[in-house]
């Protein structure tokens, strides 16, 4: 089975410097362009480049288009197919070259970050290698340093492979918070009471939203299908009018949970489930841009955090929200790895962050 850790231990962890080893949170947390030399953001945005260019190629999609936009990383992480990882993972012949995987990877984790800094104003942290650098970024959620190698690996693994999780990271961790909300279409007034409906079946959601919010037209053609739904095993469904108005909330507990989800005029937006005790009930409020859920655990009282618009998360007091968890902090960094030798990843860089 692939997991995120063994792809790493078999592809990356033999290419890794016995220093970065030694000292890896020295390693994770060194800014190796602290004096902001403009030439290594260069070699960053010149890797991401070549990664658009070879990508298809590399995946057998000559018609995949990578043009830094958002959309183009739905459309690549779409494109990362259980068979095309596969077909990533052979054995290299010629002597000194390295699996497919490993310069799909790296260079990949660069694009991501490029879309990022271009199109939401985020920043680089460099790290040596350059595939270990973070990117952060400013929103309405906070601030986050994303580590976008470690989507990549996880995206790859046995478990999310099927899943097209990288478009999701993406969308939970960069879209979501830097989305302007205040622009989506009022739905109704957000005065609106919407009574609880007890027995959830999908027909008979149909027909309560019909009743009490008949603006609504459309569930949306991602709104999960009536066999989908059936398993939640809802056992009552409420509903909340949030952004004056702009987006519905629907959340309700099932037998081992609690599911959200969120509906702007156009259709199904997002969801989230959280694990939670059948008892006592969760509760839901809205401060300013933060919706807050209390659920039990265990008998534990937690607390969530997310945007009033989507289930982009922006803190838990015991349980993380995030579906981009990092890998475990025993996974080393890695050494230097070119892609080509036109385009190397890093080499060591000094410490001034200076590169010749």
């Amino acid at each position: 089975m692939w997991t995120a850790e063994r792809l790493f231990e078999r592809y990356f962890l033999p290419l890794y410097a016995p220093e970065a080893r030694s000292d890896l949170a020295r390693a994770r947390t060194t800014d190796v362009n602290s004096a902001q030399n403009p030439r290594i953001f260069m070699q960053l945005d010149a890797i991401a480049a070549a990664f658009a260019e070879l990508a298809p190629v590399r995946l057998g999609l000559p018609e995949l288009s990578l043009d830094f936009t958002d959309a183009s990383v739905h459309r690549l992480g779409a494109a990362l197919t259980r068979t095309r990882r596969d077909a990533l993972i052979r054995p290299v012949v010629e002597p000194g070259a390295v699996p497919p995987i490993v310069e799909v990877v790296t260079h990949g984790a660069l694009y991501v970050g490029a879309c990022i800094v271009k199109n939401h104003g985020a920043r680089w942290q460099v790290r040596s290698p350059l595939w270990e650098s973070l990117v952060v970024l400013e929103s309405r959620a906070g601030t986050g340093s994303l580590a976008l190698f470690q989507w990549w690996l996880k995206a790859l693994s046995d478990e999310e492979i099927d899943e097209a999780r990288l478009g999701v990271r993406y969308r939970l961790h960069v879209e979501l918070p830097t989305a302007r909300p205040e622009e989506l279409r009022v739905i109704a007034e957000p005065t609106r009471r919407i009574p609880r409906l007890q027995t959830v079946r999908y027909d008979t959601l149909h027909r309560h939203l019909r009743a009490h919010i008949p603006e609504l037209r459309d569930v949306g053609d991602h709104f999960p299908s009536p066999e989908r739904f059936a398993e939640f095993a809802f056992l009552s469904l409420d509903f909340a009018l949030l952004g004056e108005g702009r987006m519905l909330l629907m959340h309700g507990p099932s037998t081992d949970g609690v599911h959200f989800f969120w509906l702007d005029a156009a259709g199904f937006s997002g969801s989230a489930y959280f694990p939670a005790d059948a008892s006592p009930e969760h509760e839901v409020s809205v401060t300013g841009d933060t919706l807050s859920l209390t659920t039990h655990l265990l008998g534990r009282k937690v607390r969530h955090e997310l945007l009033w618009w989507g289930p982009g998360s922006v803190a838990s007091s015991a349980l993380p929200l995030s579906t981009a968890l990092p890998l475990s902090t025993a996974l080393p960094l890695s050494t230097a790895l070119p892609l080509s030798t036109a385009l190397p990843l890093s080499t060591a860089l000094p410490s001034d962050g200076v590169t010749s």
